[in-house]
């Protein structure tokens, strides 16, 4: 094996990683990668040092590893014993400040360099303090507006020891079906009360609508929901509208769609499932987008005249092995593949150890990954890490690994708008990468372990390192 890597560069270096494939669209290219640690961005190309007669300050031999962009999870509801729903026992949101910025530096360790802090539609504390109903809701309406700033975008400073990055937060709820809320409290939905936004701004905020909000899951069948997402999804707001936890059919799905929706919520869980004669929200990925209309509504159904499908959405998908089978994977990823983004849906408990924990009025019981509440059994979130979901997917489909990366970094970097600066490695791209490596699993197989990270082009986790052992991680050296 070759010798260990160094420590990070001292900031206002350039650095050159040689000797490593680096993901390029679905291909692992055998290619030098140069950042910068004064810009925190990916150098143009090698030509621009040579014209300009630079060299870099540092250049590091990877051995035959793997260079990937920083991964994106655009649903996180928590990890390491915070819940973003969450509010401190002491009131101070300072404290909530506090434990946000702790997530975001023990994140960072996983290869998430970027995400969306995930707000359910219930909050556990809320109701230990509190004896009437309407109390309640309204103590939770305003912490939902305290919270958001705290979880809009937070990459300004650029700081790479603030560890991963808020790119906006993610709203799952409260406007959600009843009968498809999972483990949302039903007490706590809403349903718009108008087809104007102001509903939707007294439940968030009207600040939030503009900036802390990158996107809002909602289930389009509520009343004046569908009219509410043309003006959602455009200026001043920009919020990306996923349909999720919903009874929504073919057709008001494609309503949605025409509307502007552009994502759905963990594609198979919490909606309605495939059916031969109404395919539901699945229904959305087989549509060809070059096709002049939609098929027409099943014979049983009235007879509707479906609009064109403007373009078919990106979806979620838990690739835990719990909350779908891996058939199922498989079967939404060949219809429509280049929408496919993996998300972890991770709760709280994510890092913690197996155990019984307090969660609302019931208990949620962790067992490795699986999560359920004691109450009902119900699958209560996820604990599963991005790079694990990376392994299993690509396991489960037969893609290449390249393929599954490209799930968790071009793909949502594209659907939030933010390709160019995230989820790529392309000159000008923040220097956001995962180093990572291979080993052999007791199966036989092979996955990829994250064994470096770095953030604005500032290392920030060394596994070996991590792990106590000297020297950095294994298998890599400095050449100049």
């Amino acid at each position: 094996m070759p010798s260990a890597l160094p420590a990070s560069p001292p900031p206002g270096r350039i650095t050159k990683f040689t000797n490593c494939r680096i993901l390029k669209g679905e291909e692992l290219v055998t290619q030098d990668l140069w950042v910068s640690s004064s810009t925190g961005k990916i150098i143009q190309s090698q030509e621009a040092f040579y014209s300009e007669l630079c060299v870099p300050d540092e250049t590091i031999d990877l051995g035959g590893r793997i260079i990937s962009p920083g991964f994106i999870d655009v649903q996180l509801n928590g990890a390491f014993g915070f819940d973003f729903a969450s509010i401190a026992e002491d009131g101070d949101p300072n404290t909530y400040g506090k434990n946000f910025r702790q997530v975001n530096k023990l994140l960072v360790k996983t290869g998430v360099t970027s995400y969306l802090p995930t707000i359910t539609s219930s909050r556990p504390e809320v109701y230990h303090h509190v004896c009437t109903y309407p109390l309640k809701i309204y103590i939770l309406l305003m912490f939902i507006k305290k919270a958001l700033p705290s979880l809009g975008p937070s990459g300004t400073h650029r700081l790479p020891s603030d560890g991963s990055e808020s790119l906006g937060a993610h709203v799952e709820g409260p406007f959600i079906s009843p009968t498809k809320n999972g483990i949302h409290p039903i007490p706590v939905l809403q349903e718009p009360t108008s087809d104007s936004l102001n509903s939707i701004a007294a439940c968030y905020g009207a600040s939030n609508l503009q900036g802390n909000i990158r996107l809002m899951t909602a289930a389009p069948e509520l009343p004046y929901m569908t009219s509410l997402i043309t003006p959602l999804t455009s200026p001043p707001h920009n919020i990306i509208f996923s349909i999720g936890h919903t009874e929504s059919t073919y057709e008001e799905a494609t309503s949605a769609i025409t509307a502007g929706a552009t994502m759905i919520t963990h594609l198979f869980n919490a909606m309605r499932p495939l059916h031969h004669r109404n395919p539901g929200i699945f229904g959305l990925l087989g549509v060809s987008p070059n096709s002049k209309s939609l098929p027409p509504s099943p014979p049983s159904s009235p007879s509707l005249s479906t609009p064109r499908l403007p373009k078919r959405p990106y979806f979620g998908l838990i690739a835990d092995g719990i909350h779908l089978h891996p058939s199922t994977c498989t079967l939404a990823y060949n219809a429509h593949p280049s929408g496919l983004i993996l998300v972890t849906d991770a709760m709280h408990l994510l890092g913690l150890p197996s155990g019984r924990y307090p969660y609302k009025s019931s208990f949620i019981h962790k067992r490795g990954n699986e999560l359920t509440l004691e109450s009902d059994g119900k699958i209560a979130g996820s604990s599963i890490t991005l790079v694990e979901c990376v392994n299993n997917f690509v396991d489960w489909t037969g893609c290449t690994l390249a393929q599954g990366l490209k799930a968790v970094t071009e793909t949502p970097a594209r659907m939030l708008g933010v390709w160019g600066r995230k989820g790529g490695l392309e000159g000008g791209a923040d220097a956001d990468l995962c180093v990572l490596g291979e080993e052999w699993t007791e199966e036989g197989g092979r996955r990829v372990v994250v064994e470096q990270v770095w953030k604005f082009g500032v290392k920030v986790f060394d596994r070996e390192v991590e792990e106590g052992r000297l020297g950095g991680m294994k298998g890599g050296m400095v050449v100049e």
